[in-house]
């Protein structure tokens, strides 16, 4: 096939530099300006900085903290009912049990545990997944305990939630007509210092995050970076510094169990959460219920911990074993420590049978004795 004939011939094109740069110069921003061109170029460059920044701000805001921010707004604490009592002379007592840092829902913590209907009815503590106020908490228990005409209340925390426990029993205790048979305390702080170094560094660099970053109460993203630092062991490491598949893999455990999950604790949830630990109110509250008020005992308190105490990563549970005997221990003392030989720090739902044996052979005897000698002490007016 011929090609066709064109009128002109190809000719080579002549290339010029310079006049390449004289035509950039000539076309540029500001090409104009004579006096101080290059300078006022630079500010303008600069001025867009600012512009930029902004724009991925208001893009961050939009798509990531306001959504979560309408989500968490329409949350609200509750208490979801889990067992009726295992037996009739426990129906007039109801067990509201309380998660640790971190979670929200302790309905899975209370199914795991069915030794608790042995001492009443069990109750799931939901926190509001904007904070805590233990104070509603406190209302709900008294309005849901109204309602079944149950006037006994036992409380079960499990590290964290033991703090937050301890709060809402001494509100019941002073300010309500519930009265408070126990406090199960499980693996617990009692102050900042009973948390190991590390966790308590990640638990003040949240707080740090959630005082200064605008949306850090809310914001996925942040959650995300935090919670993949968080696990950076696992990956971390290699020729190159960073072990490609299994830093894919922590995302997607991050996405799955903490991003994605409707069920997880808030960035706010978590800093108010470890801002109870770090206000260091349970000595206080132990001291509030170390002595009886308005005509009803002090509660019992228990404490649940590992024989080892390295089997905690997070809670030195040697330094509140010894804090809990020095507040509410001694010869006329109201504490129970349990020790377990399995467990790990707060982990029912992993240790279960452990748990379950420990509740119903020492913790429900103890309890029951505590309230017996109470209610003896009433009649003879001791």
């Amino acid at each position: 096939m011929a090609l066709p004939d064109y009128p002109y011939p190809s000719m080579p094109a002549e290339y010029d530099d310079e006049r390449r740069r004289s035509r950039l110069r000539e076309t540029r921003l500001g090409h104009e300006w004579r006096r101080w061109g290059r300078t006022r170029r630079m500010v303008l460059r600069a001025s867009l900085i600012p512009l930029i920044a902004l724009g991925l701000f208001g893009q961050y805001w939009e798509w990531d903290v306001a959504p979560e921010r309408a989500r968490l707004a329409r949350t609200e604490p509750a208490v979801v009912p889990i067992r009726a009592p295992a037996e009739l002379r426990a129906a007039d007592t109801a067990v509201f049990d309380l998660v640790g840092l971190g979670a929200l829902d302790a309905t899975e913590t209370a199914r795991a545990l069915p030794a608790l209907s042995r001492l009443g009815s069990v109750w799931a503590v939901r926190y509001d997944n904007t904070g805590i106020d233990t104070k509603v908490i406190a209302d709900l228990i008294v309005k849901v305990t109204e309602a079944a005409k149950v006037p006994n209340v036992v409380l079960s925390g499990h590290s964290m939630g033991g703090v937050i426990a301890l709060e809402i029993a001494k509100h019941l205790h002073l300010g309500s007509p519930r009265k408070v048979l126990a406090v199960i305390l499980d693996c617990t702080p009692v102050d900042l210092h009973a948390v190991r170094a590390e966790s308590r560094d990640q638990g003040e660099e949240m707080l740090r995050w959630a005082g200064w970053v605008p949306g850090a109460r809310e914001s996925r993203l942040l959650r995300l970076a935090v919670e993949t630092y968080a696990r950076h062991e696992r990956f971390l490491g290699g020729h190159w510094g960073i072990r490609r598949e299994r830093l894919e893999e922590v995302l997607q455990e991050v996405l799955r169990d903490k991003i994605l999950s409707t069920d997880v604790a808030s960035n706010g949830l978590i800093a108010a959460q470890f801002r109870a630990i770090v206000a260091g109110g349970a000595a206080g509250d132990l001291d509030a219920l170390a002595a009886p008020a308005h005509g009803k005992p002090r509660p019992a308190i228990v404490f649940i911990r590992p024989h080892n105490s390295a089997r905690d990563p997070i809670v030195d549970v040697d330094y509140s074993h010894r804090a809990l005997i020095e507040r509410v221990g001694g010869v006329n003392g109201t504490l129970l420590v349990v020790t377990t030989r399995s467990t790990g720090h707060a982990n029912p739902i992993q240790r279960p049978e452990e748990y379950n044996t420990a509740i119903e052979q020492q913790v429900v005897p103890f309890i029951r004795l505590v309230q017996r000698e109470s209610a003896l002490n009433t009649i003879t007016g001791r």
